[in-house]
């Protein structure tokens, strides 16, 4: 299908707990809005007879991998492209279970809408209220909330009312959701996903297709704070481009023209923008998310890891950070931990200071006096860094607020944080 030119974009993730449904939600998503090929249909046809479902298994066209299949879980995050007339989408199915929690961090983190399944006959369980407080933390502002297989419960409205009630007395609670709306779905037979139903005259509002196609999202990208992180610097060393000097990278924040002010941090060379080059050739203006090679006026020391910023809107440098952190792996974080934190383009090393409290998913109680975070456990960390960091708070800039947390000794991403604040660097030795 030709996509209209102009047409906005919306991502989004599907959460929710084991069995709730979200891979079938998808596939009939995609089967009723006719956005999947007929050799696609008729390999989920084959492998549904094979399963010996007994009926066409839609969630097949999002669990790809032979170990989900065989298991009927998702395990690994599924990304799937579609559009309508109004809008283009990529939604991210990510998984329900326990173990795979990290995926749904993954998906979540560039989603600016989440999509809730909630089984009509079970109502929140713990997996659900997980995923609903760390798409709280990644500062995902809408949520869906589809009560799902409301076949199951005779198109019960009490049973819908029952569950929404429950859900949103614990989203009130959760900073960072601005919107929530209820939506009673049957994914399996596509009741309220793409078309409305009779079978629950109850029910007045829009389906989830309808819901997604003219739901207002506000635009996350940072208009004003210029920021650069520069993954490489282009020197040809050709005859024809001897002293030529570019940094590449992806712009993440404000408006970038030729003739503005640059600071290089944490080095903080200043200088002067000359061009800005893409492939087509030379821009008079460039914006979030474009990747560009900007060439400076001034030959300042500006590799990989520095970030180019607007100096009349830095953001802090740092060596001391406090952050919400997601532990991903069985080995806990502790207290004296010491890993790689990589941030934007820049790689330097961290230790665990403390840990001012871990939070209990069930109550949203912040437990204090802990000196771990175990798997997918979600506490507010102090970290020191052996080297300064630009860094912004996540709530101000997704990508230069946020950091993975690497084992040195196996290279495995172990946590994922989002930083709250910083202490500004003081020019000091600090030995991690």
């Amino acid at each position: 299908m030709a996509v209209p030119a102009g047409m906005d974009l919306l991502r989004l993730s599907t959460v929710g707990s084991v069995d709730d449904g979200k891979s079938t939600l998808i596939g009939r998503l995609l089967y009723d809005s006719k956005e999947i090929f007929e050799d696609q249909l008729a390999a989920v046809e084959r492998a549904s007879l094979k399963r010996g479902d007994g009926y066409v298994n839609l969630a097949l066209l999002t669990d790809g991998l032979r170990a989900e299949r065989e298991q009927g879980i998702t395990i690994d995050v599924a990304y799937r492209y579609f559009t309508t007339p109004r809008r283009k989408f990529i939604i991210a199915d990510t998984p329900g279970h326990v173990q795979y929690t990290r995926n749904m961090v993954t998906g979540g983190s560039t989603a600016q809408l989440s999509v809730v399944l909630i089984d009509a006959r079970e109502g929140v369980k713990e997996q659900t209220r997980r995923h609903a407080v760390i798409a709280s933390l990644l500062d995902i502002p809408h949520l869906v909330v589809c009560i799902n297989k409301m076949d199951l419960v005779d198109w019960s409205e009490s049973a819908f009312a029952e569950a929404r009630d429950e859900f949103a007395a614990f989203a009130a609670r959760l900073d960072g959701i601005r919107e929530t709306t209820f939506i009673p779905v049957s994914a399996l037979h596509g009741d309220n996903v793409v078309t409305g139903t009779d079978r629950m005259p109850w029910y007045a509002g829009p389906t989830l297709l309808g819901h997604l196609e003219t739901v207002d999202v506000a635009d996350r990208t940072d208009w004003t704070r210029r920021r650069f992180p520069v993954q490489w610097i282009i020197r040809p060393m050709t005859g024809a481009h001897h002293d030529y000097r570019a940094a590449a990278g992806r712009i993440e924040g404000g408006m970038w023209r030729p003739g503005d002010e640059v600071l290089a941090l944490p080095s903080g060379g200043r200088s002067r923008v000359h061009s800005i080059v893409t492939y087509g050739g030379l821009l008079d203006e460039a914006f979030p998310p474009l990747s560009v090679a900007i060439t400076l006026e001034d030959d300042i020391d500006a590799g990989r890891g520095e970030m180019l910023v607007g100096p009349e809107s830095p953001p802090l440098v740092a060596t001391e950070l406090t952050a919400n952190v997601c532990w991903m792996t069985d080995r806990p974080l502790e207290i004296g931990g010491r890993y790689s934190l990589k941030h934007a383009t820049r790689t330097v090393r961290a230790i665990v200071v403390g840990i001012q409290h871990r939070l209990d998913i069930n109550t949203l109680a912040q437990i204090e006096d802990v000196t771990s975070l175990g798997l997918n456990e979600i506490g507010l960390v102090d970290l020191r860094l052996s080297m300064p960091i630009p860094a912004d708070a996540y709530r101000d800039n997704r990508t230069t607020g946020s950091f993975i947390l690497i084992d040195e000794s196996t290279h495995v991403t172990v946590g994922a944080g989002m930083i709250v604040r910083g202490r500004p660097y003081e020019p000091a030795e600090y030995t991690i």
